[in-house]
């Protein structure tokens, strides 16, 4: 299959026309070139505050509810595009209500035959705990889908190894990696966490990043990414792991042919097993570590 991840520009939008026809003429773009599974970044959705004006649009809190009073409709624009290309989507993520008393950030997963689920940010960064009060998602998800196993680990949560370890224990064969950062740090530190989990996994990672300047919306008033799509760099797999990369901060789609068997293959076959072997580093962790004094 084809995987198209976005590199996305954040736009003050005039209504909700401006939006569906933005969101089509992408899905449309990257259908016709021949994706199947298509990857939007985290707070993408932001971009929707500015249906409620320039004033709701600059203020951290009215911002989150302006988003989610668009909700159903974003969900019904992205199961009809579905639908007509044929395709699955994840949607750009965006603040909604689930459990706690505060939003969660979460990106749902479109199928050609409706909404297939969604996941949850399980890890909050310092401006979302401290400025922005975004609740902890309380779950994982693997998504067994007509194009594989599919798990999703939202910027921050792509830097804990962890947290993709028990989505491909479960089953997962691609990790998809949506994102906002607003500088080349934060932009560095996921596409690292990326390339580790798909080396470490031995599996591919799609990463899909806002890019640009937002300046209307203080939550994402700078955005800097490279969308691209990684793999483990060993047999059937480009030696730098990286299968496809947009340049940086230019809007537009990473593409990449990907093939669920040579996942398989190098799980099996690779010049290393890191698949394989990560439960050895449980045995080697089972006695204390020594700390040794120089003389």
């Amino acid at each position: 299959m084809k995987l198209a991840a976005a590199a996305y520009p954040l736009d003050f939008l005039p209504d909700w026309a401006a939006y569906r026809a933005k969101l089509s003429d992408w899905v449309g773009r990257a259908a016709d070139q021949g994706a199947e599974l298509l990857v939007f970044p985290e707070y993408g959705a932001m971009e929707l505050a500015a249906l409620g004006g320039a004033e709701i649009a600059a203020d951290l809190e009215a911002a989150l509810h302006e988003v989610m009073r668009h909700g159903p409709q974003v969900i019904a624009l992205h199961e009809d595009l579905a639908a007509r290309h044929g395709v699955h989507i994840l949607g750009a993520s965006a603040p909604a209500m689930a459990e706690a008393a505060r939003p969660v950030n979460r990106a749902i997963l479109y199928g050609p035959e409706g909404v297939i689920g969604h996941q949850d940010k399980q890890i909050m960064t310092r401006f979302e705990r401290e400025d922005w009060d975004i609740a902890p998602g309380s779950s994982l998800c693997v998504f067994d889908t007509a194009l594989g196993r599919i798990g999703v680990i939202i910027c921050y949560d792509a830097e804990f190894p962890l947290l993709a370890r028990a989505l491909v224990e479960a089953g997962a064969e691609i990790l998809l990696a949506p994102s906002a950062t607003e500088a080349l740090a934060g932009y560095t530190r996921v596409k690292v966490g990326a390339m580790a989990r798909a080396l470490e996994n031995q599996c591919v990672v799609a990463h899909s990043p806002t890019v640009g300047p937002a300046q209307w919306c203080p939550a994402v008033d700078m955005n800097t990414g490279a969308a691209a799509i990684y793999g483990p760099p060993d047999l059937g797999f480009p030696e730098t792991g990286i299968l496809a990369q947009t340049d940086l901060n230019a809007p537009g789609w990473a593409m990449a042919e990907i093939d669920l068997a040579a996942i398989a293959r190098v799980r099996q076959e690779g010049a290393v097993l890191n698949h394989a072997h990560w439960d050895e580093q449980k045995m080697h962790l089972s006695t204390p570590v020594q700390v040794l004094k120089s003389p």
